[in-house]
């Protein structure tokens, strides 16, 4: 079988978007990461700190949904260029003495400046590769993630033992800066097929949104991300402050093993988007290699997530939170995937943006959920163990309905045969 090549320069937008990754979930990481500080300095109560970890999701999704549409517009590179200049300036008012006040504002600014990254970084990429070629570009793109967890989670353990939290957010706006110079240099815009018609000439090359949206393959999109998103959301808020409080493990220590999930997670996402683009090139269909493959990863996450907190051992219970969340997130890459194959280029920026405004929408409740099932319960392990079962039912269901209903090809066929009159009429 033919393989499509792509350009050179192609590969060079996913590094530089695969730094512009590293940069964002460094960005998040962080309040995960410093919890215990923070909650001694600022004399936060569980409640209270779950409560400021659902801040940074406030303008999330909205913002994704509105850069969305905008992108399909303006040309990514801007797009791109002023979430980065958001990002890095945000973290400087960190550096002061503050309240729990600024530091919420700042976490709303960022999450309004972040919501969008994802889906728009991965418009920018689709521009440069065919459908068959996308999905291990878009697992390099969003394990930009797992890397940056893995290389800044020990720097930024080193700076808040060494120095403090506040040091820490600094150096983050520094890094952020750096990348946006990077941008503005070397990013470049695809003059690929945002702007083309359709191949087969029985395709529409415009879709009533509303048909894109309620289609059963987005709707189970939307689930499947959501479900795994949740389990991302806790990691990022409660795990470091898991380790210390219910494991025993150190600041230090803890800050290390903060790294784990997210190198399962690259391990996982970079393996399953190759293998799932393995699949497609040599003619399995993307019923299989896409959505059966993202059904399965969530329904073995939840499982794991479910049994946590009835194993013994520290080992164990640390393995099956892994799998929990790590294996999931291949949703990441094989979802946006999805959703380019059944939609028309002209429309895709707002189509992905929808899709990351509602998965990632559980950023909004499975931080406050912890907490709140920490502070009620007569121990901190029982509160864990049951914000970890809630969040192991969450992405169970999540890869039920993936498993069921995700079929981008049948869809895709289905959207084909749409006749002019139709489109037009809806």
């Amino acid at each position: 079988m033919s393989v499509t090549k792509v350009p050179a320069k192609a590969w060079a937008i996913v590094a530089l978007l695969f730094g512009f990754m590293m940069i964002n979930f460094a960005d998040k990481i962080i309040v995960g990461l410093a919890g215990v500080p923070i909650m001694t300095d600022l004399q936060l109560t569980p409640k209270q700190f779950g409560l400021g970890g659902i801040e940074l999701f406030l303008l999330f999704s909205i913002s994704a949904v509105v850069t969305g549409f905008l992108v399909n517009r303006i040309r990514s590179k801007w797009a791109l260029l002023a979430m980065g200049v958001v990002w890095a300036l945000v973290q400087f008012p960190m550096l002061g003495t503050i309240g729990i006040e600024a530091l919420i504002a700042c976490r709303i600014v960022l999450g309004a400046g972040e919501g969008p990254a994802y889906p728009v970084a991965l418009h920018a990429a689709y521009k440069w590769f065919p459908d068959d070629r996308r999905t291990l570009p878009s697992a390099i793109i969003s394990q930009g993630a797992s890397i940056g967890v893995i290389i800044v989670v020990p720097l930024l353990t080193w700076i808040i033992t060494k120095y403090s939290w506040h040091s820490a957010f600094g150096t983050l706006g520094a890094v952020g800066l750096l990348w946006v110079l990077l941008w503005a240099i070397w990013g470049a815009e695809g003059e690929g097929d945002v702007m083309a018609k359709p191949v087969n000439s029985g395709e529409a090359d415009h879709i009533p949104y509303g048909t894109l949206l309620l289609n059963p393959t987005n709707l189970a999109s939307w689930c499947s991300y959501f479900g795994a998103y949740f389990g991302l959301a806790l990691v990022l808020s409660w795990f470091t402050p898991w380790l210390i409080k219910v494991l025993g493990f150190s600041q230090a220590v803890a800050g290390q093993l903060t790294a784990l999930p997210f190198v399962v997670g690259f391990v996982v996402v970079i393996s399953g988007g190759w293998l799932s683009e393995w699949m497609m090139r040599r003619g399995w269909g993307s019923r299989v290699a896409r959505g059966l493959l993202t059904g399965a990863a969530l329904v073995i996450g939840g499982l794991a997530l479910l049994a946590a907190p009835y194993v013994a051992g520290v080992a164990l219970k640390i393995a099956l939170v892994l799998v929990g969340v790590a294996v999931p997130s291949i949703v990441y890459a094989t979802s946006p995937a999805m959703l380019g194959e059944i939609t028309p280029p002209q429309q895709r920026g707002a189509i992905l943006g929808i899709n990351s405004a509602v998965g990632t929408s559980a950023g909004i409740l499975a931080p406050y959920l912890m907490g709140s099932m920490i502070e009620g319960a007569a121990s901190a392990a029982e509160g864990y163990g049951l914000g970890f079962s809630i969040c192991g039912l969450v992405t169970l269901v999540g890869g039920i309905i993936g498993l069921l209903f995700l079929h981008p090809e049948a869809q895709r066929a289905r959207f084909a045969v749409l006749k002019p009159a139709a489109i037009q009429a809806g």
